[in-house]
């Protein structure tokens, strides 16, 4: 008992050189991604106010003007056979769950790109350390994720509330969302990871890319009710993606086997490559 207890007691002082902590180097380079998550979690709590508003503030107010107040014209008016035979609410429900998740991904994974490399230049700090691209690309995308999740699971509430979502599918359509916010959030890492001036990026991506998606990836209404040459946009889009995903889940939409396939693997396949191109863009400056 005697040993047991020296032993013990000799590895605890070991751990210790004085009054500092001795660390394990090694452990800590492998946790690197997680150091930097840390970091960029402690900087999110100081504007969860903010972020919160945000990330919430646009899908809410969707969801009271147009999916309560105009719905209730769509739904007198007796045009649901359009919409699968459910309410104007539970069609729009799942994109915009989507979209709220997509929101709050896409924008912990630009701004911090740019901050760490044009304003801040923190990740120039971080590479100063073993913290290598790798590292920093899996750290900013995890902490992502953490505020996504948060996001999606506070607007399904409200959704489940206002009775647009049936709790039976809230666990599959959480998913699907934050899905489709990891693929198009992986895609604005990568393309941030290549912007070296500060020269107005994220304006035209908001009027040229977030906005035509939002309004062209049968957001509003189906996507087969618009012309032809229109539907390309939906089809290149995550939100759509995820939203025909979310609405097969929530009211059963009648669809193809091959097109529901085709929605997850095209999700998974826009995540991984978006996460690859930053994690090598990401490298390549920090070694320039």
């Amino acid at each position: 008992m005697s040993d047991a207890v020296s032993i013990e007691q000799s590895v605890h002082k070991s751990q210790w050189q004085g009054s500092f902590k001795l660390v394990n180097a090694q452990r800590a380079i492998n946790l690197a991604w997680y150091h930097v998550a840390e970091a960029r979690l402690r900087t999110m709590i100081k504007w969860w106010g903010s972020m919160l508003s945000f990330g919430l503030g646009n899908p809410v107010l969707y969801l009271f003007s147009v999916g309560i107040g105009i719905g209730a014209l769509v739904d007198a008016n007796g045009t649901n056979d359009q919409l699968g035979g459910v309410s104007y609410l539970a069609f729009l429900a799942p994109a915009l769950l989507a979209t709220a998740a997509i929101q709050a991904c896409q924008d912990e994974l630009s701004f911090p790109i740019m901050e760490g490399f044009l304003w801040d230049k923190t990740f120039f700090a971080m590479n100063a350390t073993p913290i290598r691209g790798g590292d920093i690309m899996g750290g900013v995308l995890f902490a992502a994720m953490v505020r996504t999740v948060f996001t999606t699971v506070l607007y399904e509430a409200i959704l489940l509330i206002f009775g647009a979502i049936d709790i039976s599918v809230a666990l599959p359509m959480f998913f699907t969302a934050l899905l489709a916010g990891l693929a198009f959030g992986a895609g604005m890492m990568a393309a941030s990871s290549y912007v070296k001036e500060d020269d107005g990026f994220f304006a035209i991506v908001g009027r040229f890319i977030v906005a035509p998606m939002f309004m062209f990836s049968g957001t509003f209404y189906p996507l087969e009710s618009m012309p032809i040459y229109l539907q390309w946009i939906g089809w290149i889009s995550p939100l759509w993606h995820g939203t025909d995903l979310g609405r097969i889940l929530s009211y059963n939409h009648p669809q193809q086997g091959w097109v529901v396939a085709s929605h997850w693997i095209y999700l998974v396949v826009w995540a991984a490559v978006g996460m690859t191109l930053a994690a090598r863009k990401i490298s390549q400056r920090l070694a320039a």
